[in-house]
């Protein structure tokens, strides 16, 4: 059983800095896409970073390149999402998600359910105040 928790949300003025955390558990030996989705109120969940866990490649959406970082900790089986240069327009609820062993993140950037991330963890509220 694949399990995701999520953590590391909060309320920071804008400019500020978070990192959100998510540790993976259930997994075997395999590769697949690892993702940061983010929810506002009234919107579409959409994908904010990806990374697929056999070669690093990595996928930011256009709003967040060059502010947010996505990695990974294989011996901590953990993903990271390094946030910096807030926005208020980064309000949302954050979630960590993952794919299917083979998934390479080739769809990330299509709603959730063509992407095809199967485990998603609880989600954590990140709160940006102007």
């Amino acid at each position: 059983q694949v399990q995701l928790v999520d953590s590391g949300g909060g309320s920071v003025q804008a400019g500020g800095s978070l990192r959100l955390s998510c540790v993976a558990s259930g997994y075997t030996d395999s590769h697949y896409c690892m993702a940061w989705f983010r929810q506002a109120a009234g919107k579409e969940r959409e994908a904010v970073a990806a990374i697929y866990t056999g070669g690093g490649s990595t996928y930011y959406a256009d709003s967040v390149k060059g502010r947010f970082t996505i990695s990974q900790d294989d011996a901590e089986n953990t993903l990271y999402l390094q946030m910096n240069s807030l926005k208020p327009e980064d309000t949302a609820i954050y979630y960590c998600a993952a794919g299917a062993p083979g998934n390479m993140c080739t769809l990330i950037s299509y709603p959730p359910w063509v992407a095809g991330m199967d485990y998603w963890g609880h989600g954590t509220p990140v709160t940006i105040s102007s």
